[in-house]
């Protein structure tokens, strides 16, 4: 048996589960009796319901139940809060008023005995309103500019605003300057698995099959909203059919899933449309900033000023990270960040895959780009210059900074060499061919997380924690830590996820999983070692009966004597003496201490090469190259396979996805995928994922980062200079379209 199991490639144990069929969904969690819901959505962008038609739509076929602010049960909504919720506002209370705060509002719900029928009977429910104008362009005369509150308070994680020295005097002096505005357009997640909850009341308690990222999360959400203990509800969710972020929050078509089974008495479920899912399960936010760079002729930044805008709801305040990068990402004596959110008549924006970073990276990546052709300076160059020696915005020093070596090994891999610098010099045939390169980076985030390892009789364990799986590979990575601490084999470890009433964990979002729920299951497996050398301590029969704790060890699944390379006894031989299994619970956080000294992020370096064809305008990736220094590689399969989804996020970002609003009613007016463009097969070329080798034991005791959202961080700006270099044309707004290049 090896213990040499945590870095191995290893396949995915649920492979086969997902591509035989065998992997249950949320929408496939079908149960005996089981209605359908289906939600009607209010069509206008903001006012009031004035009236409900629903006596026809109670008389067509199948029809059960309509439910509407003026007899839907009146909900506790008492407060409730997770890391992933806006700290500012309040959720929607969802069919508790006649308000309409945005176009697609749930305004009712029809519950009936088939799909069809269902979907029937909403298309006809007649609902009149009274309609005001909405405020849905974050541009434009009637958007409200507000300070963030909670980024406002001394504990922010996000803050407003942010200086060191004087950023303004700074750029205003300095010999070369760039002063640049760039945007970034509304985006949703489409991942492929629509949301869905299956809801089966049994009594008092209430079972919830439901696509979710955070199934604890959802479990005290669903006992707020309705005020009953929260062990009075269980989330089930064993597969996520992708998510990006948009199942991070609960969102009111849960509610309403648990609300319809308890009016009806019976198990309902709801699946939202596609169209749906563009208005009711959040959003990347539109996002409008400024870059202002100062620095030397010789490419020394002397001042940065970073201002950004962000949209959010009238009812909540949405956050992320837009501005936090640039106090660390390069040394510079003088800077100011700035963060605004304008409020509009929309729904509130979500975390989506790489929040915050992706945005405010892409603008500041994309002003160095610019400044390095103002000063005749190599990209690369330019930020070796400017490479910090500590984090300036807090002082401290990075717990493991790998950037420059980040940039060394995709460079060389990537042909970067090659590269004839001036803009439109580059051609393959009459293509126009660019390169481009930008960093990314990420916080390497942890939080606290619970597991429980059980040893059976025939050998084998059991790990059960709250995590979720959207594909990044958790299952597996999870059995590897379990495998490797345990020293069993991965085919006598079987981890099980997706429950709420398993130990405890954060949200599968933030690249956190596994330093947190990773490092839960290590302690765990501890844990369980030693509560089965303290059975085999006391048990009459064992070798090593009455012997001390300290003079035993646990060796490739084998409890020895230090010292002794005898065969020594196994799990199994402990666990059938005692006549039970052995199980164990554990927690593991960061240690604070150790935070409060580091300053704790993945870095990375992207390369892009484009094509773009002068007579149409067309843009094509050709290939691109990252490195990445993440700290410990579990699975470099998973980890490369998560890198290249990231990627092709990127490639999405850069040229194709934007959701369109209806300035009239706030109606998406490209909420279906054909005119929502994502990437398909033949949109990407040649994606290369690589890894610095990187060891730090600051982070966490498996010394891991995440990998989820950094590698769509800095692909973006790459392509964004990759098209200037093949064009000669500054593009600063995403995605970049057709008629931004054919005037190049």
């Amino acid at each position: 048996m090896t213990t040499n199991i945590i870095g191995k490639p290893l396949a995915r144990v649920d492979g086969r589960a997902k591509v035989t069929g065998s992997a249950q969904y949320a929408a496939d969690f079908n149960q005996p009796g089981q209605a359908h819901a289906v939600i009607v959505g209010a069509t206008i962008g903001l006012g009031r319901v004035s009236g409900i038609d629903a006596e026809e739509v109670l008389g067509m076929p199948g029809v059960i139940a309509v439910l509407t602010h003026l007899n839907a049960p009146r909900l506790a909504y008492l407060p409730h809060k997770a890391v992933i919720d806006p700290a500012v506002g309040e959720r929607l209370h969802v069919l508790q008023d006649d308000l309409v705060h945005f176009q697609g509002q749930p305004v009712a719900v029809v519950i009936a005995d088939t799909l069809d029928h269902a979907d029937h009977g909403a298309a006809r429910l007649n609902v009149r309103y009274i309609a005001e104008e909405p405020i849905v362009e974050p541009v434009g005369p009637g958007a409200t500019t507000v300070i963030p509150a909670a980024g406002i308070q001394p504990d922010a994680w996000i803050r407003a605003d942010t200086s060191r020295g004087d950023a303004d005097v700074a750029v205003a002096r300095a010999p070369v300057r760039i002063d640049a505005a760039y945007g970034i357009a509304r985006e949703n997640h489409n991942p492929m698995e629509p949301h869905a909850t299956v809801a089966a009341w049994d009594g008092d308690r209430l079972t919830l099959w439901s696509k979710s990222q955070y199934v604890v999360n959802e479990q005290a959400e669903i006992a707020a909203v309705f005020g009953i203990p929260a062990d009075d509800v269980q989330v089930i969710c064993p597969f996520i059919g992708g998510a990006f972020g948009t199942s991070l929050r609960t969102w009111p078509h849960v509610t309403l899933a648990a609300m319809a089974s308890r009016e009806v008495a019976r198990p309902v479920k709801l699946v939202l449309t596609r169209k749906q899912m563009f208005s009711l399960t959040g959003h990347r936010p539109r996002t409008h900033q400024r870059i202002v760079l100062g620095s030397t002729a010789d490419g020394r930044l002397t001042g940065l000023v970073h201002e950004g805008m962000g949209e959010t709801s009238r009812h909540e305040e949405f956050m992320e990270a837009l501005t936090a990068a640039s106090g660390l990402m390069y040394a510079c004596p003088n800077l100011r960040t700035r963060y605004r959110l304008v409020q509009l008549d929309t729904g509130t924006p979500n975390h989506m895959r790489g929040p915050g970073e992706a945005s405010g990276i892409f603008a500041l990546e994309c002003a160095m780009d610019e400044l390095s052709y103002e000063l005749g300076i190599d990209p690369i160059e330019l930020r070796r210059l400017n490479e910090p020696v500590v984090d300036e915005s807090s002082g401290k020093p990075f717990s493991s900074r790998s950037l420059m070596e980040c940039y060394a090994t995709a460079a060389e891999r990537f042909g970067w060499s090659r590269r004839n610098p001036a803009p439109r010099s580059m051609r393959d045939g009459r293509l126009l061919i660019g390169m481009g390169t930008a960093s990314a980076s990420y916080p390497a985030y942890h939080a606290p997380a619970s597991a429980r390892v059980r040893l059976q009789a025939d050998g084998t364990a059991e790990v059960e924690a709250a995590a979720s799986d959207m594909g990044p590979g958790t299952y597996t990575s999870m059995t590897q830590v379990a495998a490797e601490t345990l020293g069993l084999p991965p085919s006598q470890v079987r981890f099980r996820l997706g429950r709420s009433d398993y130990p405890p964990t954060p949200s599968h979002g933030g690249s956190w999983t596994m330093a947190s729920v990773g490092s839960a299951i290590r302690a765990a497996c501890i844990a369980v070692q030693q509560e089965a050398a303290r059975r085999a301590i006391a048990d009459r029969r064992s070798a090593f009966f009455d012997a001390t704790p300290d003079a035993l060890h646990w060796h490739e699944g084998r409890l020895r004597r230090h010292g002794d390379s005898s065969y020594g006894e196994s799990y199994q031989d402990i666990v059938v003496r005692a006549g039970e299994a052995i199980e164990a619970d554990a927690s593991a956080q960061r240690d604070p201490e150790v935070a409060g000294r580091y300053s704790m992020h993945a870095f990375g370096a992207v390369f892009a090469e484009v094509a773009v064809d002068p007579d149409v305008g067309t843009i094509r990736v050709r290939r691109a190259v990252g490195a990445y220094g993440a700290g410990r590689i579990i699975n470099p399969r998973l980890a490369a396979s998560q890198c290249t989804g990231g990627m092709v996020g990127g490639i999405g970002m850069a040229l194709m996805e934007r959701t369109l609003l209806d300035k009239r009613d706030g109606r998406p007016v490209n909420a279906h995928m054909a005119e929502y463009l994502v990437p398909v097969n033949l949109d990407i070329g040649a994606l290369e994922a690589l890894f610095v080798e990187e060891h730090d034991p600051h982070v966490n005791p498996l010394g891991v980062k995440g990998l989820g959202e950094i590698a769509l961080v800095g692909m973006a700006p790459a392509i964004a200079n990759a098209v200037f270099h093949a064009t000669g044309k500054r593009v600063r707004d995403l995605p970049i379209r057709i008629e931004d290049v054919l005037a190049a």
